[in-house]
């Protein structure tokens, strides 16, 4: 390869008329194995996979009892004029735990002028901060981004005759 005039790289084109194939890949020095050789290397292979343990998950990260028992108490609040559980309408933007016990709740309302506007928040706190485990809970009401509807999981939507 050359440069041209300007120092950018200038490539070269031969043509030929054939070119030789390169070597295909030969097995004939892999030993022979008998099926049943091949199924005992299988289930070594395996065996270490599944006999291997899962990580554990502490109790206040997502999958630990802690939490599930904070979402479990979040599942039990429901909208009092949508018949769907708050959590599954997706009202509920965070749930953060921390390994003292401390709950951090961010959530929205369907609309600002949502007539629970004043008690849910507090409610959720309540509910919340009752959960074996929890210290205290604080509940933070965003608005940024806005509910919507697509925010709903498809239990709620089945529920709601949206499926």
């Amino acid at each position: 390869m050359s440069q041209d005039t300007e120092g950018q790289p200038r490539f070269t084109v031969e043509e030929v008329s054939a070119a030789t194939p390169p070597p295909r890949a030969r097995v004939e020095d892999a030993p022979l194995e008998s099926a049943a050789d091949k199924l005992d290397r299988k289930r070594d292979y395996l065996e270490g996979f599944l006999a291997a343990a899962p990580a554990e998950v502490a109790g206040h990260e997502p999958g630990g009892a802690l939490y599930d028992a904070v979402i479990a108490a979040l599942r039990d609040i429901f909208d009092p004029e949508i018949p769907v559980n708050i959590y599954d309408l997706g009202l509920i933007y965070g749930v953060e735990l921390t390994a003292e016990g401390a709950a951090a709740i961010s959530m929205t309302l369907t609309t600002p002028h949502c007539p629970v506007a004043e008690s849910m928040p507090g409610e959720v706190e309540m509910r919340v901060a009752a959960v074996p485990g929890i210290r205290d809970a604080e509940v933070t009401l965003v608005w940024d981004p806005p509910w919507d509807p697509a925010k709903m999981s498809d239990e709620a939507r089945l529920e709601l005759g949206m499926l």
